[in-house]
């Protein structure tokens, strides 16, 4: 039983999903430390100033410096002043010195006056404020300003102030300009992002990486390196997957784990996958076990295919369950095969419906199938055409079934011939072996070799019968050149290879052409192996081998087991045997099961043989 949640793709599985969610989730935070960014990076000053206030007793000493200037009514001490005490949240301290500054003209204290007020709930004064500065050329300001018309609603107000701040090189404006940008759909995102990340944000570095992830590859996981080496966990999380699928585990599995670390639970189920495959099954849990409590689907998956793996149905259901609670519709699925199994075939066939409303494609096949097996041919084909639309390809090939089962042989085909162009071994088989009824053998073969290259003994069969059918007939050997010295043939391996694969009549034409090359050593051991296997052909010819190396008693044995299974020849063989050693009546016996089989040249020997036998006791 295959459960969901083993390994897939890792973009296939739903680890790496959410995208535009995870957009937005990474403007908000950036949105949210911007307030305080804002207050200190006005002034010209105000980093060096900050830089030095590594101890309380250093912030102390500055802002008692700065206080006796302020209140002689410098504006430049009353700004810094007020951006001290606004940094460690003393409003109320800070407002009078931010508002004196501002009314001499301080743009700084201006632009930190608006942080205060948005604080305070007034953001609306907080914009008119922030609008003097902007206009005075602060960009900070510019930034305030465009994200608070943004948040109102009002994107062209909020472009022409956030373009203001980023072409005067604000990381922060930057990134807001390219974030409203990708949200409308508009070009210039990639340039803005750049810009900002350029500049150490974190956060445009990850979006950045996202948008060159087709194009430029190679440059995109520069910029998640970037910013997963600033702590951005899912660019960490989307750098392991890069460095998984190109096979680099050791350092995949570091940035997986440091993004796990940070709380990201699909790197925790990535994590996972990559300690499974290294045999470290319990490890995997325990990160499977992490992520699937933070919500992870996948993981409860993982969780519930290890546990059934180990016989532990009920918890493994229990895992499936969570999994659907998370919105993973794979652990219905999963619930379903696992209900299946155990032919709780009714809570089977709930869950596979649950998965299916919800748009999950093998449960629709696998409804589908259920319903088939009671009968239901009505009831399933819309399932299977639903499962095969939403690009299942097992439900293609079995709609296909489905419609050669009523002798709609052209639609069964269409279904088919797509289900054998996503890959489908056996249907690439049907698509063949409908195109040689219908005389077109070329295509034919096509079909054939990707069904037998795909491991179909019976591709590979019908394949070398083909190709045998449309080779030239073999030149005469020339004088002196030995018999079966010509190279094999093509169809021959065909042939070779389904042999090996266990088809019985391959094993019997295999055998036939190692009798004609004088081999009958060979010939004999594919006879036995095909016969071993209920061929009756196999059987009649190890029996005509036996019997001209002098072993009639176990020719006789393997003919009379062809014959009951209904081979002509065999019985009429068994009938001349038993008439050469005497024994009429069984010869008889025999003649009247050869009569009865045939072919029609046997079925006449057979007569004249019997009429013989009769003549001879009736004597």
């Amino acid at each position: 039983m295959g459960y969901m949640g083993d390994r897939s793709t890792l973009l296939e599985t739903g680890r790496f999903v959410r995208a535009r969610a995870e957009a937005g989730t990474g403007a908000n935070e950036s949105a949210r430390g911007a307030d305080t960014q804002t207050a200190l990076t006005d002034a010209d000053f105000a980093e060096e100033m900050f830089a030095e206030t590594d101890t309380a007793s250093d912030a102390a000493e500055l802002e008692a410096r700065h206080r006796v200037a302020a209140d002689k009514g410098d504006p430049g001490a009353m700004s810094v002043l007020g951006a001290l005490l606004l940094r460690r949240g003393d409003l109320d301290g800070a407002e009078p010195y931010l508002r004196g500054a501002t009314a001499e003209g301080d743009r700084a204290a201006a632009n930190n006056l608006g942080v205060l007020l948005l604080q305070r709930g007034y953001p609306d004064e907080a914009a008119g404020w922030w609008r003097v500065a902007a206009v005075a050329g602060s960009a900070p300001a510019a930034h305030a300003l465009g994200r608070h018309f943004r948040e109102r609603g009002d994107e062209p107000a909020a472009e022409y102030w956030l373009r203001q701040a980023a072409e005067s090189g604000h990381a922060l404006g930057a990134f807001g300009l390219a974030d409203l940008l990708e949200h409308r759909g508009d070009k210039g995102v990639e340039r803005w992002f750049r810009a900002a990340a350029e500049q150490g944000h974190r956060e445009a570095a990850y979006r950045l990486a996202r948008h060159l992830r087709k194009g430029d590859p190679a440059e995109a996981e520069q910029w998640y390196r970037q910013a997963a080496a600033r702590g951005h966990r899912r660019a960490a999380l989307h750098l392991g997957a890069l460095l998984e699928a190109r096979g680099e585990l050791k350092e995949a599995g570091r940035w997986y784990l440091t993004s796990a670390k940070q709380g990201e639970a699909r790197a925790a189920c990535a994590l996972g996958f990559l300690l499974r495959d290294a045999g470290d099954e319990e490890s995997a849990a325990a990160w499977w076990h992490r992520a699937a409590e933070d919500g992870d689907g996948n993981a409860a998956n993982a969780l519930g295919a290890l546990h059934a793996a180990r016989g532990e149905t009920q918890t493994a259901e229990r895992w499936y369950r969570t999994a659907m609670d998370a919105g993973d519709q794979n652990g219905a699925y999963n619930l379903a095969l696992l209900c299946a199994a155990q032919d709780r075939t009714a809570q089977a066939e709930q869950w596979y419906r649950r998965a299916a409303y919800a748009g999950h494609r093998e449960a629709a096949n696998a409804l589908a199938v259920m319903l088939l097996q009671v009968g239901d041919a009505a009831g399933a084909e819309p399932w299977f055409s639903k499962a095969a639309e939403a690009g299942s390809v097992d439900a293609a090939f079995n709609l296909g079934i489905l419609f050669a089962s009523r002798d709609e042989d052209r639609t069964a085909l269409k279904w088919y011939e797509r289900a054998a162009s996503a890959g489908h071994t056996d249907a690439a088989l049907q698509v063949g072996i409908a195109l040689v009824r219908d005389g077109e053998e070329r295509a034919a073969e096509r079909h054939l070799r990707c069904a037998a290259g795909g491991g179909s003994a019976e591709a590979a069969f019908r394949l070398a019968a083909l190709l045998e059918s449309l080779a030239p007939p073999p030149e005469p050997p020339a004088l002196g050149e030995p018999v079966g010295g010509a190279p094999r043939t093509e169809s021959e391996e065909w042939y070779e290879r389904a042999a090996e694969l266990g088809h019985r009549r391959a094993q019997v034409r295999v055998g036939m052409l190692a009798a004609a090359r004088g081999d009958m050593a060979v010939a004999a051991r594919w006879y036995r192996e095909a016969a071993e296997a209920g061929s009756r052909n196999g059987a009649f010819n190890l029996g005509l081998l036996l019997a001209r190396e002098g072993n009639e008693p176990e020719a006789a044995l393997w003919w009379t087991r062809a014959a009951v299974a209904g081979h002509g020849r065999a019985a009429l063989r068994l009938g001349l045997l038993a008439a050469r050693h005497g024994d009429l009546a069984e010869g008889q016996k025999w003649c009247a099961r050869a009569m009865e089989l045939g072919p029609a040249e046997v079925s006449e020997r057979a007569a004249r043989l019997r009429e013989a036998l009769a003549e001879e006791l009736s004597a």
